[in-house]
């Protein structure tokens, strides 16, 4: 009878304990983490995915994955500069890193918060980027060499939110510490403290136009300034829970606002007149999107779906099922044909709109 040689047994594992803690290394990765925030390329042809492991490129045709850029903390925000040619991502790591959205060769890391970056946001001229922090700061970065062109310091907790004026010239922010500020985006130099807000501030979105800005606060309420003096033009009450989320249409007539009370709500954007409640979501409203022409508004809900809804008449289009917990994002694309939806299920979804 012959001998069978033995196959040679792998070498015993240690328990992991102090010691040997550094040597830890990974040995596989299954599914693809929550996802946190989404965004397409200017041009329409990638999709972006900020997740827990880190940055997802998707073929926005097909939705083919094109790449995966690790990293190595959650990433909870994505942008596209105006070209498309750079990609950053803000991550719980505190860093910003910058990559090439062709080959996604990471360009640079930029250092210096000291807590989670959680908003990312390039200048309309795309020679700017703006990083908003769990450490109170917003810092503004040179995009083409990283280099730190200056720290905004005012807000006393956490910086939530950052947006660009359409015209690039001021940079707003909104912050835990329940107030709005707006900084000359050139200067660094604070223009104006927007304070009101009894609870802290989620969300900023300037009009189109750059006249008005819009915030959304735990406090139920919506505000809309003028932009240029910083006067508050109104407030906006009927919401029963906190607001998270605030878009203009793209002809800056309407405001939509996602809430924590199940509902969307339009308003009238001069008026600040409520023209109607979107009410069909069983849990929080986390995210509204307009269409880029500005007849259908897509929400995400922690209830799993997407809702679509004529934006003129607050019909309900349809609901989109299949994710399986929090949807957490959604995005047109460019040519408005696409809607991408990111949950805390791990997956993105590519619907095709009709």
């Amino acid at each position: 009878m012959p001998v069978l040689a033995s196959t040679p047994s792998p070498p015993p594992r240690e328990p992991l304990n102090p010691e040997n803690a550094a040597r830890v290394a990974q040995l596989a990765r299954w599914g693809k983490g929550w996802v946190a925030e989404i965004a397409f390329s200017p041009d329409g042809r990638l999709l972006a995915v900020a997740s827990s492991i880190g940055v997802y490129l998707y073929a926005a045709a097909d939705l083919r994955e094109v790449r995966f850029l690790p990293t190595d903390a959650p990433v909870w925000s994505v942008a596209f500069s105006p070209d498309g040619r750079l990609l950053a991502s803000g991550s719980t790591d505190n860093t910003i890193r910058l990559w090439d959205a062709a080959s996604g060769a990471l360009l640079r890391t930029l250092e210096g918060h000291t807590n989670t970056v959680h908003s990312v946001a390039f200048s309309p001229d795309g020679r700017a980027l703006a990083s908003g922090s769990a450490d109170n700061t917003i810092r503004l970065w040179d995009a083409a060499s990283g280099a730190l062109l200056r720290t905004l310091e005012g807000h006393t907790r956490s910086v939530n939110s950052v947006a660009f004026s359409p015209d690039g010239r001021v940079l707003a922010s909104g912050s835990a510490d329940n107030t709005i500020q707006l900084w000359d985006a050139a200067s660094g130099a604070l223009l104006r403290t927007l304070a009101g807000h009894t609870l802290w501030v989620r969300s900023v979105a300037f009009s189109p136009d750059g006249r008005t800005l819009a915030s959304a606060s735990a406090d139920n309420t919506i505000r809309l300034w003028d932009a240029a003096s910083g006067a508050l033009l109104r407030t906006l009450e009927g919401h029963t829970w906190g607001v998270l989320s605030v878009a203009f249409s793209p002809d800056g007539r309407t405001l939509a606002s996602a809430s924590a009370d199940n509902t969307i709500r339009l308003w009238d954007a001069a008026s600040g007149a409520l023209l109607r409640t979107l009410a069909g979501h069983t849990y929080t409203v986390n995210s509204v999107a307009f269409s880029p022409d500005g007849r259908t508004l897509a929400s995400a809900s922690d209830d799993r779906t997407i809702r679509l809804w004529d934006a003129a008449s607050g019909a309900l289009l349809r609901t989109l099922k299949g994710h399986t917990t929090i949807v957490f994002s959604v995005a047109f694309s460019p040519d408005g044909r696409a809607l991408a939806s990111g949950s805390w299920d791990g997956t993105v979804r590519l619907w095709v709109v009709r």
